[in-house]
């Protein structure tokens, strides 16, 4: 089986681990007790362990328990390790290890230490024989750090438990020796011997259990890409992720079947061997539940067997015990997903269909077994695998009215699905349901969108509105057809997506007024706001369709036209507060009527005013509670990947870059639609570029540019960023011209939406790029630009303060103050690496003006921000100024004594004035605490003050340490 290049996830567990060595190295007694389910990678996971801390001097010894009937071989895993000692340094240097005599001992674990003597069945020898083993590991363990791995420890006889224990007991403080035991969780049932071990050493201080856990959904890609060689398709990856459950042996397995979809022999072996050792009524009964589901009631089970309950729990016991089954409430699940499809996958056809058949007639029988919405959805299920294709039909129309109430999208789109699937093999299906064709369709595609499976649904729509003679006969039907298209068409970034709008209002009819046309306006009038040349469109589609809302008494127009209002007001009177307010009522009215949609939306608008207005962490926040609200509501990849656009954004923009990258990557995980991974891609792009990694920067500015759409609905949010990376990244390879070249869509597309927000960072670098090439041909037009724009917000006013500043030092004018004013700016916004920058640029104007102190303190400052970023450019930037300048970075410059304090005791008074205790000041200046004290006396009696807190008061009155 394949054996990924390094370890996937474990991120917890080798934590633990690696916890517990540090432990043992630095002379606490250390075991870990390693436990999971079979195939989980507790081996892989301690063998990458053992790799890791081998390569810095650690010796690693291993043995595994063997299997050999209903027992392990006696002390299997002790003789294979002493094996491998012996073949690292000879059975004379274990022996030179040993008391002197003692080595033949060990013959009862390696005959190569020959014969042990006579008393070979009494007691003392065997207590001697455990302390020969301990004493050898801690001599050993004089030498360096070692691990002793125990393997497969369910598979362990008596006296290697014994040992086990002793050794675990019996870790004396001071030796560097960590053991480690592994065991199956699966394995290790309420009567197996292993347990009520693992209860005693849970006791034995220093001991940790540490339970290796499945994969998640990212693990699992990463696992499958590794194992393909190449990225699984999102279906794919599905596929295994829900089939394998997380199990990495699984994962490989299911790989290695070749995409079949039944399990491969070795694996359905894997699962079947165990179940196959049981009593044939119990086997029965298994091949029953697994007709039910990986988890299925008491009282299903007894009605669906036949058998009275003295038969069906003797039959059940040697499953439970056995562990094939756990008891799981007032029913039974099986231990694996893939026990109970591979139990169910060895019935022979004709037993399945009779299974599920009875199954289903039970149900229809006995309708109090199940809640009703479970019901549903089960009866559905069986009739479906009875091949009864009426009954499968009516029972998945029940099952999307009962999905529907829950507002299980995805699973009311199944089986609205099935409905589809099944409609020309049923006669008269339209009369067995009670709706015809045109209404499962229209039903389909609403599902898909709210779903979020836009291309899904977009083939169901585009289906939908190919039948003949739809428009003329069913308008209504067809315009919300339309919308719905047009809707998951704008998702995907189709240009033509906003054509169906326009169709959709242009079919439905004006009278009566209706739901439907005070809706399709409002749809229309809310997608044509953020389009280039679509106000006034936008504008009259607004009013009719408020105007027909009142008409009907809809409130779902007043939810969809709120957000755009909102922007409005926003935009129009720099109301923040106002908007706020406005976008909370729309969601408080979505609420009010589940609407999701537009109840996501107004998280995506939330989070996209707060971080436009520089509130930064309250954008990440609402972000961050959206995507779980998307995970919640089943559009994740959809509406979830584009509110983590809205997360990593504010995240970035506060410094916290290794944060936001984790979010992009969780969010591209989900294969999102091509305009949100390109969000996804700049973002991380930008994060490289000023981090100085430009090929990557340049991978991402590349991919983002073939993801965004640059058609008819394309945005400056889209466009405007990525130019700005091209530009940026050109500019690190000493490329202006090229620079200035990238940045031309931002110079020249004067009215696409959020022009000024995505714009004016832009202009920035062309404003450098200006600079940086000593032309100021340009720089006019770049002005008149910026002039031309609305500022809205402090983000966007910081953005023009530090346009104006860099313009003037592009014409040869180092404005200091201009400098100092976007240094504020961005520090009140909490922005790091735009502070840093600024900073930088007015030490150039400081040292200008011929004040090197102050250039020496924004300089010091700049580069402990850019530090903390990793921002490794703007350090460079920072260093090179001060080398010209002759100024020393880092705090490195020693202090010139103040008022009569040596350089030591002001050190110690900064630590004083920082809050400091004499143990901490100590470990700072690497003195003992004792020291730290002495100079504390000293620094009081020269600044005459009665304590500490005078002390702090003195320095910050005095200004003492202001440039730290």
């Amino acid at each position: 089986m394949y054996v990924p290049p390094r370890l996937v996830g474990r991120v917890r567990e080798s934590g633990e681990l690696d916890a517990a060595f540090r432990a043992a190295r630095e002379g606490t007694p250390s075991a870990v007790l390693l436990g999971g389910e079979a195939g989980v990678g507790k081996s892989r996971l301690l063998g990458v362990f053992a790799d890791r801390w081998r390569a810095q001097g650690a010796r690693f010894l291993a043995g595994g328990c063997l299997e050999l009937g209903t027992e392990g071989l006696p002390f299997a895993p002790f003789t294979a390790a002493m094996r491998q000692l012996v073949r690292d340094i000879g059975v004379d240097g274990v022996g030179a290890l040993l008391p002197a005599g003692a080595a033949p001992g060990l013959g009862r674990l390696l005959p190569d230490f020959g014969e042990a003597d006579g008393d070979a069945f009494t007691a003392e020898a065997r207590a001697r024989l455990f302390e020969l083993v301990l004493t050898l590991l801690e001599r050993l363990a004089a030498d360096g750090p070692v691990v002793l791995a125990v393997e497969d420890a369910h598979w362990a006889d008596r006296s290697t438990r014994d040992l086990l224990v002793f050794l675990v007991r019996n870790l004396g403080a001071g030796v560097p020796l960590l053991i480690v035991a592994t065991y199956r969780t699966d394995e290790v049932h309420r009567s197996h011997p292993l347990r009520p071990l693992l209860t005693e050493l849970d006791r034995v201080p220093g001991v940790r259990r540490v339970e290796v856990a499945r994969l998640g959904r990212e693990e699992v890609r990463e696992l499958v890409r590794g194992v393909l060689g190449a990225e699984p398709p999102a279906a794919r990856l599905e596929e295994v992720f829900a089939r394998s459950e997380g199990n990495p042996l699984f994962v490989e397995a299911l790989l290695g079947s070749g995409g079949d979809a039944d399990l491969p022999e070795s694996l359905r072996d894997l699962l079947l061997g165990a179940v196959h050792r049981l009593p044939e009524e119990t086997q029965e009964i298994l091949r029953v539940a697994a007709g039910g589901g990986a988890r299925i009631e008491h009282e299903l089970l007894a009605a669906v067997t036949g058998l009275d309950e003295q038969a069906l729990t003797r039959g059940l016991r040697p499953a439970v015990a056995s562990n094939a089954l756990v008891v799981d409430g007032d029913g039974y699940a099986f231990r694996h997903a893939l026990i109970r499809e591979a139990v169910h996958d060895d019935l022979l056809p004709g037993e399945r269909t009779r299974l599920h058949a009875r199954y289903a007639r039970v149900l229809e029988e006995r309708p109090g077994l199940m809640p009703a919405r479970q019901r549903a959805v089960t009866l559905a299920y069986h009739w479906y695998a009875a091949h009864d294709v009426v009954r499968a039909l009516t029972g998945a129309w029940e099952a999307v009215g009962e999905t529907r109430k829950a507002l299980a999208h995805a699973e009311s789109l199944r089986m609205a699905s099935r409905v589809l699937e099944l409609w020309d093999r049923v006669p008269d299906a339209a009369h067995r349901i009670g709706v015809p064709h045109a209404e499962v369709m229209e039903q389909a595609v609403t599902f898909a969108w709210l779903a979020g499976e836009s291309e899904r649904g977009v083939r169901l729509a585009n289906a939908a509105l190919a039948t003949p003679g739809l428009e003329a006969e069913d308008p209504m039907r067809a315009a919300r057809l339309y919308q719905r298209r047009g809707l998951m068409g704008m998702k995907l970034a189709r240009d033509d997506a906003v054509n169906d709008f326009r169709t959709a209002a242009r079919i439905v009819p004006a009278y009566p007024p209706s739901r439907t046309r005070a809706r399709v306006l409002a749809t229309l009038a809310h997608q044509t706001a953020g389009l280039h040349g679509t106000r006034d469109e936008s504008r009259a589609a607004a009013e009719e369709a408020m105007e027909v809302a009142r008409a009907v008494g809809d409130v779902e127009p007043e939810i969809e036209l709120g957000l755009r209002l909102a922007w409005d007001q926003v935009l129009r009177d720099g109301d923040l507060e106002a908007c706020l307010a406005r976008i909370d009522r729309v969601a408080e009215l979505a609420g009010e009527v589940q609407a999701i949609d537009p109840l996501m939306r107004s998280l995506v608008n939330r989070a996209d005013v707060l971080e436009m207005f520089g509130r930064h962490r309250e954008a990440a926040a609402v972000a961050a509670e959206g995507i779980a609200r998307a995970e919640r509501y089943g559009v994740a990849r959809t509406t979830g990947a584009y509110l983590a656009i809205n997360t990593a954004e504010p995240l970035v923009s506060l410094g916290h870059w290794d944060e936001a990258l984790a979010v992009i990557g969780r969010a591209l995980a989900q294969d999102p639609p091509n305009v949100i991974r390109g969000g996804l891609v700049f973002l991380a792009g930008g994060v490289a570029v000023a981090r100085g990694d430009l090929d990557a920067a340049a991978a991402e500015a590349a991919a983002a540019r073939e993801l965004i759409a640059l058609g008819a609905a394309r945005r400056a949010q889209h466009l405007f960023p990525v130019c700005r990376l091209e530009a940026l990244v050109a500019l690190g390879r000493g490329r202006a011209a090229d620079a200035l070249a990238a940045l031309d869509p931002v110079m020249t597309d004067e009215d696409l939406p959020d022009g000024p927000r995505y714009a004016l960072p832009a202009l920035v670098t062309a404003a450098t790029a200006c600079a940086a090439l000593g032309d100021t041909g340009p720089l006019a037009a770049i002005r008149a630009r910026v002039a031309g724009m609305s500022v809205h917000g402090p983000v966007q006013e910081a953005h023009r303060l530090t346009f104006a500043a860099e313009a003037a030092r592009a014409e040869g004018v180092l404005d200091r103050a201009a400098w100092e004013a976007a240094v504020a700016a961005w520090d009140a916004l909490e922005q790091p690496h735009s502070t840093a920058f600024a900073l930088v640029r007015t030490a150039e104007a400081a040292i200008a003006d011929g004040d090197r102190n102050a250039a020496g303190a924004r300089l010091r400052r700049a580069d402990r921000l850019a530090a903390d970023l990793r921002a490794a450019p703007l350090r460079d930037k920072a260093a090179r100024l001060a080398r010209r300048a002759r100024i020393t970075l880092g705090g490195a410059e020693p202090e010139p004594p103040r008022l009569g304090l040596t350089p030591r005791e002001a050190e110690v008074l900064r630590l004083v004035a920082a809050g400091r205790s004499n143990r901490e000041i100590a470990a700072a200046l690497f003195i003992s605490a004792k020291t730290a004290s002495v100079h504390v006396s000293n620094i009081l009696a020269k600044l005459g003050v009665s304590g500490r807190g005078e002390a702090a008061a003195t320095a910050h009155r005095l200004h003492l340490f202001d440039d730290g």
